[in-house]
């Protein structure tokens, strides 16, 4: 069954080689070097380990990185006040809140002060609403959504008039991988909490999203015999056997999906790895829109 699982790590590292060799190309011709900003609040751990795989992915193709840390007691215009600088140094072509902020931080009004050009995460107001307009161009498309569609497109899923189940409706998955799925032609269904019975829609899909949230919610006979499923989940559930104590697993019950799925995501090293990547190429665009250089 090795044939039928989505590689993510394996793809992320090809786009990762094909941007490598531009990145050089841009800075020979610009002499200057693309340059990403990361700012975490206070030090969770998870926070601080996707940071670092940002970090690496971003380097390896040859940026500049800066992970601006800052106490949990920050206050809000303190933060605003520190983005506002970032937001005006010219050498800084991307910058991402890392996510979640502390509770007395208002998080969308931190995101909506990031300059709209250096929104490489892609996740404001303005960028998500130009993706549900024909014809609307929103700079940057939010990271997950974009690596999902590029994990479809590298295995020639077909996309145009198929059944695109999305399962969850957040505004950094559900909402807009269901928009970029429709501008591709799918039809397009959303599943979320609320829906009622939802094993019987999810059933139909030639093409099922799950990023609910829960550990392994979704059974092998929720699944249509050949379907392609995309396992945006990663949830933390105890395993006494690891060393860690923990395990991550995803949306979708894997050793069932298997069986019954054409091509399945893996977490981890499924979507993980293209989130991070669809970023730097993200920053990379970011860098030629500052430098006047067209976009391919």
């Amino acid at each position: 069954s090795q044939e039928k699982i989505i590689n993510g790590k394996l793809v992320s590292d090809l786009i990762s080689e094909e941007l490598k060799v531009k990145t050089a190309e841009l800075i020979q011709k610009t002499g200057k070097t693309p340059k990403l900003l990361v700012i975490q609040v206070g030090s969770r751990a998870d926070s601080t380990s996707y940071i670092l795989r940002k970090k690496q992915a971003s380097q390896a193709i040859g940026f500049d990185f800066i992970h601006s840390l800052q106490p949990e007691s920050i206050t809000e215009s303190e933060l605003l006040a520190v983005l506002k600088g970032f937001n005006e140094d010219d050498s800084i072509n991307g910058i991402l809140v890392q996510l979640p902020l502390p509770s007395h931080i208002n998080s969308k009004r931190i995101v909506e002060s990031i300059a709209p050009h250096k929104d490489v995460d892609g996740l404001q107001e303005a960028k998500i609403g130009a993706l549900a307009l024909k014809g609307g161009d929103p700079y940057y498309v939010s990271c997950t959504p974009k690596g999902c569609l590029r994990l479809l497109d590298y295995h020639k899923v077909p996309i145009s008039g198929k059944h695109a189940v999305i399962f969850g409706r957040s505004n950094i998955v559900g909402i807009p991988v269901s928009l970029l799925l429709l501008k591709r032609d799918a039809t397009v269904t959303i599943c979320h909490s609320r829906t009622e019975n939802v094993a019987d829609i999810i059933r139909q899909a030639d093409i099922l999203i799950a990023a609910v949230g829960q550990p392994r919610m979704v059974k092998g006979d929720w699944i249509k015999a050949g379907a392609v499923v995309i396992d945006v989940g990663i949830n933390s559930i105890p395993n006494p056997t690891r060393k860690s104590g923990y395990q991550l697993v995803g949306d979708v019950d894997f050793d069932e999906v298997i069986k019954v799925a054409s091509l399945v995501t893996q977490v981890p090293n499924g979507v993980g790895p293209m989130t991070v990547i669809s970023l730097v190429e993200n920053t990379l665009d970011a860098f030629k829109r500052a430098n006047g250089i067209p976009l391919d």
